[in-house]
Protein backbone atom coordinates (compact mmCIF):
# COMPACT_ATOMS: atom_id res chain seq x y z
CA UNK A 1 0.00 0.00 0.00
CA UNK A 2 1.11 3.56 -0.68
CA UNK A 3 1.33 6.14 2.09
CA UNK A 4 -1.73 7.86 0.65
CA UNK A 5 -3.76 4.63 0.71
CA UNK A 6 -2.90 4.28 4.39
CA UNK A 7 -3.85 7.88 5.20
CA UNK A 8 -6.92 8.14 2.99
CA UNK A 9 -9.46 6.72 5.50
CA UNK A 10 -8.39 9.39 7.99
CA UNK A 11 -8.46 12.14 5.37
CA UNK A 12 -11.91 11.06 4.21
CA UNK A 13 -13.28 11.51 7.74
CA UNK A 14 -12.54 15.23 7.41
CA UNK A 15 -14.68 17.80 5.62
CA UNK A 16 -13.73 17.62 1.95
CA UNK A 17 -12.83 21.30 1.53
CA UNK A 18 -10.84 21.36 4.77
CA UNK A 19 -8.96 18.25 3.68
CA UNK A 20 -8.23 19.90 0.33
CA UNK A 21 -6.52 22.87 1.96
CA UNK A 22 -4.66 20.75 4.53
CA UNK A 23 -3.34 18.43 1.81
CA UNK A 24 -2.07 21.33 -0.29
CA UNK A 25 -0.51 22.93 2.76
CA UNK A 26 1.26 19.68 3.59
CA UNK A 27 2.46 19.41 0.00
CA UNK A 28 3.89 22.93 0.21
CA UNK A 29 5.68 22.20 3.47
CA UNK A 30 7.13 18.98 2.12
CA UNK A 31 8.43 20.87 -0.91
CA UNK A 32 9.97 23.60 1.25
CA UNK A 33 11.75 20.98 3.36
CA UNK A 34 13.00 19.12 0.28
CA UNK A 35 10.99 16.04 1.23
CA UNK A 36 9.22 15.62 -2.11
CA UNK A 37 11.05 13.28 -4.47
CA UNK A 38 11.19 15.23 -7.71
CA UNK A 39 9.66 12.97 -10.34
CA UNK A 40 11.42 13.01 -13.74
CA UNK A 41 8.88 14.14 -16.30
CA UNK A 42 10.77 14.08 -19.60
CA UNK A 43 9.21 10.83 -20.75
CA UNK A 44 7.14 11.65 -23.85
CA UNK A 45 7.85 15.05 -25.41
CA UNK A 46 4.61 16.43 -26.82
CA UNK A 47 3.79 19.46 -28.93
CA UNK A 48 0.60 21.18 -27.75
CA UNK A 49 -0.64 24.50 -29.14
CA UNK A 50 2.92 25.21 -30.24
CA UNK A 51 4.25 24.52 -26.74
CA UNK A 52 6.84 21.85 -25.93
CA UNK A 53 5.64 19.60 -23.12
CA UNK A 54 8.00 17.08 -21.46
CA UNK A 55 5.02 14.70 -21.27
CA UNK A 56 1.29 14.99 -22.05
CA UNK A 57 -0.05 14.62 -18.49
CA UNK A 58 -1.19 17.90 -16.96
CA UNK A 59 -2.94 19.19 -13.87
CA UNK A 60 -6.46 20.49 -14.50
CA UNK A 61 -7.63 23.84 -13.17
CA UNK A 62 -9.44 23.88 -9.84
CA UNK A 63 -6.86 22.30 -7.56
CA UNK A 64 -4.73 25.45 -7.24
CA UNK A 65 -7.14 28.30 -7.85
CA UNK A 66 -4.78 31.08 -6.78
CA UNK A 67 -1.44 29.74 -8.00
CA UNK A 68 -0.22 29.30 -4.42
CA UNK A 69 1.25 25.81 -4.81
CA UNK A 70 2.99 25.90 -8.18
CA UNK A 71 6.47 24.99 -6.90
CA UNK A 72 5.25 21.95 -4.96
CA UNK A 73 3.01 20.73 -7.78
CA UNK A 74 5.95 20.95 -10.18
CA UNK A 75 7.73 18.22 -8.19
CA UNK A 76 5.04 15.66 -9.00
CA UNK A 77 6.00 15.04 -12.64
CA UNK A 78 3.32 16.91 -14.54
CA UNK A 79 4.08 17.88 -18.12
CA UNK A 80 2.11 21.09 -17.60
CA UNK A 81 0.16 22.78 -14.83
CA UNK A 82 -3.06 24.80 -15.09
CA UNK A 83 -4.10 27.14 -12.29
CA UNK A 84 -7.37 28.99 -11.65
CA UNK A 85 -10.19 29.48 -12.40
CA UNK A 86 -9.49 33.12 -11.60
CA UNK A 87 -11.82 36.11 -11.96
CA UNK A 88 -11.11 39.85 -12.23
CA UNK A 89 -12.18 40.54 -8.63
CA UNK A 90 -11.84 38.33 -5.54
CA UNK A 91 -14.98 36.42 -4.64
CA UNK A 92 -16.02 34.00 -1.89
CA UNK A 93 -17.79 31.52 -4.13
CA UNK A 94 -20.91 29.65 -3.09
CA UNK A 95 -21.94 29.01 0.53
CA UNK A 96 -20.40 26.03 2.34
CA UNK A 97 -20.63 23.07 2.34
CA UNK A 98 -19.89 22.99 -1.37
CA UNK A 99 -17.57 20.03 -1.90
CA UNK A 100 -18.64 16.40 -1.43
CA UNK A 101 -16.94 13.03 -1.89
CA UNK A 102 -18.88 10.02 -3.12
CA UNK A 103 -16.34 7.30 -2.39
CA UNK A 104 -18.53 4.45 -3.61
CA UNK A 105 -18.49 6.03 -7.06
CA UNK A 106 -14.95 7.47 -6.92
CA UNK A 107 -16.63 10.80 -7.56
CA UNK A 108 -16.80 14.38 -6.34
CA UNK A 109 -19.61 16.92 -6.45
CA UNK A 110 -18.53 20.54 -6.21
CA UNK A 111 -20.35 23.84 -6.35
CA UNK A 112 -17.38 25.99 -5.38
CA UNK A 113 -18.42 28.88 -7.63
CA UNK A 114 -15.03 30.23 -8.73
CA UNK A 115 -13.88 31.05 -5.19
CA UNK A 116 -10.56 32.87 -5.64
CA UNK A 117 -8.55 35.90 -4.55
CA UNK A 118 -8.67 37.64 -7.91
CA UNK A 119 -6.38 37.93 -10.92
CA UNK A 120 -3.94 40.37 -9.30
CA UNK A 121 -3.26 38.02 -6.38
CA UNK A 122 -2.79 35.07 -8.73
CA UNK A 123 -0.31 37.00 -10.89
CA UNK A 124 1.66 37.96 -7.77
CA UNK A 125 1.91 34.26 -6.86
CA UNK A 126 3.01 33.33 -10.37
CA UNK A 127 5.73 35.97 -10.24
CA UNK A 128 6.98 34.56 -6.93
CA UNK A 129 7.00 30.94 -8.14
CA UNK A 130 10.25 29.37 -9.29
CA UNK A 131 8.74 27.44 -12.18
CA UNK A 132 10.02 27.35 -15.72
CA UNK A 133 7.59 24.78 -17.08
CA UNK A 134 4.36 25.11 -19.04
CA UNK A 135 1.80 27.07 -17.00
CA UNK A 136 -1.80 27.55 -18.03
CA UNK A 137 -4.04 30.17 -16.44
CA UNK A 138 -7.77 29.43 -16.46
CA UNK A 139 -9.98 32.53 -16.54
CA UNK A 140 -13.66 33.12 -15.77
CA UNK A 141 -16.19 35.82 -14.95
CA UNK A 142 -17.29 37.14 -11.58
CA UNK A 143 -20.65 35.90 -10.34
CA UNK A 144 -21.95 39.47 -10.00
CA UNK A 145 -21.08 40.38 -13.59
CA UNK A 146 -24.21 40.15 -15.78
CA UNK A 147 -23.89 37.45 -18.42
CA UNK A 148 -24.27 40.07 -21.16
CA UNK A 149 -21.07 41.72 -19.83
CA UNK A 150 -19.12 38.50 -19.42
CA UNK A 151 -16.73 39.33 -22.26
CA UNK A 152 -15.45 42.32 -20.27
CA UNK A 153 -14.37 40.06 -17.41
CA UNK A 154 -12.61 37.61 -19.70
CA UNK A 155 -10.78 40.47 -21.43
CA UNK A 156 -9.57 41.87 -18.10
CA UNK A 157 -8.18 38.48 -17.09
CA UNK A 158 -6.66 37.86 -20.52
CA UNK A 159 -4.80 41.17 -20.48
CA UNK A 160 -3.44 40.69 -16.96
CA UNK A 161 -2.52 37.02 -17.39
CA UNK A 162 -1.02 37.26 -20.86
CA UNK A 163 2.57 38.11 -19.93
CA UNK A 164 2.70 35.41 -17.25
CA UNK A 165 1.05 32.40 -18.90
CA UNK A 166 2.23 29.74 -21.32
CA UNK A 167 -1.41 29.45 -22.43
CA UNK A 168 -4.77 30.76 -21.24
CA UNK A 169 -7.98 28.75 -20.90
CA UNK A 170 -11.41 30.36 -21.26
CA UNK A 171 -13.74 28.59 -18.84
CA UNK A 172 -17.32 28.82 -20.07
CA UNK A 173 -18.42 25.42 -18.81
CA UNK A 174 -18.57 25.51 -15.02
CA UNK A 175 -22.13 24.70 -13.89
CA UNK A 176 -21.63 26.68 -10.66
CA UNK A 177 -21.82 30.24 -12.00
CA UNK A 178 -25.35 31.22 -13.03
CA UNK A 179 -25.93 31.17 -16.80
CA UNK A 180 -22.22 30.66 -17.57
CA UNK A 181 -22.90 27.68 -19.82
CA UNK A 182 -25.10 29.90 -21.96
CA UNK A 183 -21.83 31.19 -23.41
CA UNK A 184 -21.39 27.82 -25.16
CA UNK A 185 -24.30 28.70 -27.47
CA UNK A 186 -23.51 29.62 -31.07
CA UNK A 187 -23.90 33.40 -31.21
CA UNK A 188 -22.64 34.01 -27.67
CA UNK A 189 -19.65 31.73 -28.12
CA UNK A 190 -18.72 33.26 -31.44
CA UNK A 191 -18.91 36.77 -30.00
CA UNK A 192 -16.83 35.88 -26.93
CA UNK A 193 -14.12 33.97 -28.75
CA UNK A 194 -13.94 36.57 -31.51
CA UNK A 195 -13.36 39.34 -28.95
CA UNK A 196 -10.71 37.34 -27.13
CA UNK A 197 -8.86 36.42 -30.32
CA UNK A 198 -8.82 40.06 -31.41
CA UNK A 199 -7.32 41.10 -28.09
CA UNK A 200 -4.87 38.17 -28.23
CA UNK A 201 -3.57 39.51 -31.57
CA UNK A 202 -3.06 42.97 -30.05
CA UNK A 203 -1.27 41.50 -27.01
CA UNK A 204 0.90 39.36 -29.29
CA UNK A 205 2.14 42.52 -30.95
CA UNK A 206 2.62 44.55 -27.76
CA UNK A 207 4.31 41.75 -25.77
CA UNK A 208 6.27 40.22 -28.61
CA UNK A 209 5.14 36.70 -27.71
CA UNK A 210 2.21 34.52 -28.68
CA UNK A 211 0.18 32.99 -25.84
CA UNK A 212 -2.27 30.32 -27.07
CA UNK A 213 -5.96 30.46 -26.18
CA UNK A 214 -7.95 27.34 -25.32
CA UNK A 215 -11.63 27.01 -24.43
CA UNK A 216 -13.00 24.52 -21.89
CA UNK A 217 -16.36 22.91 -22.67
CA UNK A 218 -18.91 20.80 -20.81
CA UNK A 219 -19.63 17.09 -21.19
CA UNK A 220 -23.38 17.79 -21.31
CA UNK A 221 -23.53 18.54 -25.02
CA UNK A 222 -25.40 16.75 -27.78
CA UNK A 223 -23.97 15.94 -31.20
CA UNK A 224 -25.35 19.12 -32.80
CA UNK A 225 -23.89 21.32 -30.06
CA UNK A 226 -20.49 19.67 -30.37
CA UNK A 227 -20.52 20.18 -34.14
CA UNK A 228 -21.47 23.85 -33.71
CA UNK A 229 -18.75 24.45 -31.11
CA UNK A 230 -16.17 22.78 -33.37
CA UNK A 231 -17.20 25.04 -36.26
CA UNK A 232 -16.89 28.17 -34.11
CA UNK A 233 -13.53 27.04 -32.72
CA UNK A 234 -12.23 26.57 -36.26
CA UNK A 235 -13.76 29.81 -37.51
CA UNK A 236 -12.12 31.80 -34.71
CA UNK A 237 -8.82 29.95 -35.06
CA UNK A 238 -8.71 28.93 -31.41
CA UNK A 239 -5.50 27.24 -30.35
CA UNK A 240 -7.00 24.40 -28.32
CA UNK A 241 -10.05 22.91 -26.60
CA UNK A 242 -10.30 21.19 -23.22
CA UNK A 243 -12.92 18.44 -23.14
CA UNK A 244 -14.40 18.37 -20.58
CA UNK A 245 -15.51 20.06 -17.38
CA UNK A 246 -17.86 18.48 -14.80
CA UNK A 247 -21.33 17.13 -15.58
CA UNK A 248 -24.69 18.13 -14.12
CA UNK A 249 -26.13 14.69 -14.97
CA UNK A 250 -26.19 12.65 -11.77
CA UNK A 251 -28.43 9.79 -12.88
CA UNK A 252 -25.50 7.39 -12.60
CA UNK A 253 -25.50 7.98 -8.84
CA UNK A 254 -28.89 6.33 -8.44
CA UNK A 255 -30.26 6.69 -4.91
CA UNK A 256 -27.01 7.87 -3.36
CA UNK A 257 -27.83 10.31 -0.51
CA UNK A 258 -25.72 13.03 -2.14
CA UNK A 259 -27.21 12.58 -5.62
CA UNK A 260 -29.50 15.58 -5.14
CA UNK A 261 -26.70 17.97 -4.22
CA UNK A 262 -26.33 20.84 -6.67
CA UNK A 263 -23.03 21.22 -8.51
CA UNK A 264 -20.79 19.52 -11.03
CA UNK A 265 -20.00 15.82 -10.83
CA UNK A 266 -16.44 14.70 -11.57
CA UNK A 267 -14.37 11.56 -11.17
CA UNK A 268 -15.18 8.12 -12.54
CA UNK A 269 -18.87 8.81 -13.39
CA UNK A 270 -18.01 11.54 -15.90
CA UNK A 271 -15.48 9.43 -17.82
CA UNK A 272 -17.88 7.97 -20.39
CA UNK A 273 -19.58 11.30 -21.18
CA UNK A 274 -16.26 13.15 -21.34
CA UNK A 275 -14.73 10.56 -23.64
CA UNK A 276 -17.76 10.64 -25.95
CA UNK A 277 -17.50 14.45 -26.29
CA UNK A 278 -13.73 14.20 -26.75
CA UNK A 279 -14.00 11.63 -29.54
CA UNK A 280 -16.81 13.48 -31.32
CA UNK A 281 -15.01 16.82 -31.07
CA UNK A 282 -11.74 15.38 -32.38
CA UNK A 283 -13.58 14.04 -35.43
CA UNK A 284 -15.12 17.44 -36.19
CA UNK A 285 -11.84 19.33 -35.72
CA UNK A 286 -10.00 16.97 -38.03
CA UNK A 287 -6.60 17.52 -36.45
CA UNK A 288 -6.68 21.29 -37.06
CA UNK A 289 -7.04 22.17 -33.37
CA UNK A 290 -5.63 20.03 -30.55
CA UNK A 291 -7.88 18.74 -27.78
CA UNK A 292 -6.89 18.20 -24.15
CA UNK A 293 -8.82 15.31 -22.62
CA UNK A 294 -10.08 15.75 -19.06
CA UNK A 295 -12.66 14.01 -16.92
CA UNK A 296 -12.61 10.62 -15.20
CA UNK A 297 -8.88 9.87 -15.21
CA UNK A 298 -8.28 7.58 -12.24
CA UNK A 299 -5.59 5.33 -13.72
CA UNK A 300 -2.85 5.23 -16.28
CA UNK A 301 -5.11 3.27 -18.60
CA UNK A 302 -7.72 6.05 -18.42
CA UNK A 303 -5.11 8.56 -19.56
CA UNK A 304 -3.95 6.25 -22.32
CA UNK A 305 -7.55 5.83 -23.52
CA UNK A 306 -7.99 9.58 -23.95
CA UNK A 307 -4.87 9.75 -26.10
CA UNK A 308 -6.19 6.82 -28.14
CA UNK A 309 -9.44 8.75 -28.68
CA UNK A 310 -7.47 11.60 -30.22
CA UNK A 311 -6.47 13.85 -27.33
CA UNK A 312 -3.07 15.49 -27.66
CA UNK A 313 -2.70 15.77 -23.88
CA UNK A 314 -4.61 14.77 -20.74
CA UNK A 315 -5.45 16.53 -17.48
CA UNK A 316 -6.10 15.01 -14.05
CA UNK A 317 -7.58 16.36 -10.83
CA UNK A 318 -10.39 14.44 -9.10
CA UNK A 319 -8.56 11.15 -9.54
CA UNK A 320 -5.84 12.45 -7.22
CA UNK A 321 -8.39 12.64 -4.39
CA UNK A 322 -8.80 8.86 -4.64
CA UNK A 323 -5.35 7.82 -5.82
CA UNK A 324 -3.05 10.48 -4.38
CA UNK A 325 -0.08 11.98 -6.19
CA UNK A 326 1.05 8.52 -7.34
CA UNK A 327 -1.63 8.83 -10.04
CA UNK A 328 0.55 11.36 -11.84
CA UNK A 329 3.52 9.00 -12.03
CA UNK A 330 1.27 6.14 -13.13
CA UNK A 331 -0.25 8.21 -15.95
CA UNK A 332 3.13 9.51 -17.11
CA UNK A 333 4.50 5.97 -17.22
CA UNK A 334 1.40 4.60 -18.94
CA UNK A 335 1.66 7.01 -21.88
CA UNK A 336 5.43 6.78 -22.16
CA UNK A 337 5.19 4.96 -25.50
Amino acid sequence: MTIYEILRPLIFKMDAEQAHHLALGALNRAHALGMLPIVPNHTRPTKLMGLDLPNPIGLAAGLDKNGAYINALADLGFGFIEIGTVTPRPQEGNPKPRLFRLAEHEAIINRMGFNNLGIDHLIHNVQQAQFNGILGINIGKNATTPIENATDDYLICLEKAYAHASYITVNISSPNTKNLRDLQGGNELNKLLGSLKNRQAQLHTSHGKYVPLAVKIAPDLDANQIAEIAQIVLQNEMDGVIATNTTTDKTVLGNHPLAQEQGGLSGAPVREKANAVLHNLVQHLGGKVPVIGAGGVLSGSDAKEKLALGATAVQVYSGMVYRGTDLVRECVNAVRV
